[in-house]
């Protein structure tokens, strides 16, 4: 009952806001309505004085003037007292809706001046990003998501789809109008934003807003220089001409057999429906993540971590933790750097720690693939700061909505 309240109060707040804008805008038009008339009649009595010998001429002017004025008055007087109407009418309908919990359905909005696409801005390097940061293990954030719409910024009582990184809400009316998503990618948020599973929306999707200025002159320069085409597809043989131009750039060296092996399996990992090109998103989602994992601590990867990807690294960590003395083993902190991946099952509906060992072998050299018994490395204490900063980079690549594996898993 508080919640509902709580929204009737917010609708009347800017249901008040709103009259009090209209009220001013109708103002405003009789003011000018009203000055323009004034200056009528002020030429009016200095053509008078001028023409003071003529009466007739006088006359003739004068009834033409009020001729003037009684038909202009009506028609700015409706002119400014229509659209004042029609707006009036629209918020009342508006309003009724909230008050009936029903809401307003996006498509009823009138959105033309609205959905303009957000100006992302890349982030900036804070003088103590690299400094540690405390997250306690015990103490949850549970944040809430917003309540409006981030687009239209209309509350309603049904139809709005969570971000499941951030508290970001949207409807998928609004998602259409901007053109973010496609009638696909708009299917699979409906059929995942409420479930465990669930969906990323198009700002923590991308990966490449992760990067500063800096970060990402540097990779589009190796991207010129290597002659890749923003926004295309890239075949095996296109990745490994970039994968040798880089190994040449950074280590004077062409790759070795072994490694070309690698650039390989990682095509497979980046085309996971076997089209045989991998899509230009993936491709920059996996450069990214190498680009942040080479210029950024592990530091300050964790300060990318949104509260909600906290919480989970939280649920994580203590459904591993079984003996609750906050540790766990280096074979534990791997697997659950793998569990990250999980959300790939399309018919999984659970997520949680019990299903990490149905992940299944991800890697050859994986603890899952391997039957040897646990080395003395895999027996190695893991502490909830060590399990955060280790994998934070595996939390990152996890929130794109795309199958593909956009960063190569621990061994």
């Amino acid at each position: 009952m508080g919640v509902l309240m709580s929204k009737k109060q917010q609708v009347e707040k800017v249901q008040k806001c709103s009259a009090v804008v209209s009220a001013f805008q109708a103002g405003l038009k009789d003011r000018a309505a009203a000055a323009k008339q004034a200056e009528g009649e002020v030429e009016d009595s200095k053509g008078s004085a001028k023409t003071s010998d003529n009466p007739s001429e006088k006359n003739t002017e004068e009834a033409e003037h009020e001729e003037t004025n009684s038909s202009a008055g009506p028609s700015t007087s409706q002119h400014a007292s229509a659209p004042t109407r029609d707006e009036c009418k629209v918020n009342k309908e508006a309003w009724s809706r909230l008050r009936d919990g029903k809401g307003v359905e996006p498509e009823e909005l009138d959105k033309s001046h609205q959905l303009t696409p957000p100006a992302f801005v890349r982030p900036k390097r804070e003088a103590n990003d690299d400094q540690p940061v405390e997250v306690q293990l015990e103490k949850k954030e549970q944040p809430p998501s917003d309540e409006m719409c981030d687009v239209c910024e209309v509350w309603t009582a049904d139809d709005l789809y969570p971000c499941r990184t951030c508290n970001r809400v949207f409807h998928d009316g609004c998602l259409r109008e901007l053109g973010y998503l496609r009638a696909e990618a708009l299917q699979e948020m409906k059929d995942t934003a409420h479930t465990v599973t669930g969906w990323s929306c198009y700002y923590c999707d991308n990966l490449n807003l992760l990067l500063t200025e800096e970060e990402m002159y540097s990779l589009m320069e190796t991207f010129k220089q290597c002659r890749i085409i923003p926004e295309s597809c890239l075949v095996s043989d296109e990745l490994l001409q970039y994968r040798h131009f880089v190994s040449k750039q950074q280590f004077d060296k062409d790759l070795s057999d072994e490694q070309e092996e690698e650039v390989l399996a990682q095509f497979a990992a980046l085309d996971p429906e076997k089209k045989g090109h991998i899509e230009w998103s993936d491709f920059l989602y996996f450069e990214s993540l190498a680009v942040l994992k080479k210029f950024r601590t592990e530091n300050s990867l964790v300060r990318l971590l949104t509260a909600k990807e906290r919480d989970k690294a939280r649920s994580v960590f203590l459904g591993l933790d079984l003996d609750k003395d906050g540790v766990i083993t280096r074979a534990e902190c791997r697997q659950a750097q793998q569990s990250w991946f999980h959300k790939l099952n399309k018919d999984s509906q659970s997520c949680n720690v019990s299903s990490i060992s149905h992940v299944g072998p991800i890697c050859e050299s994986s603890p899952a693939s391997s039957g040897s018994e646990r080395s003395k490395t895999d027996d190695r204490p893991v502490t909830w700061a060590e399990f955060l900063k280790e994998s934070a980079i595996y939390i990152l690549a996890a929130r794109p909505n795309s199958s593909a594996m956009h960063i190569r898993l621990p061994v």
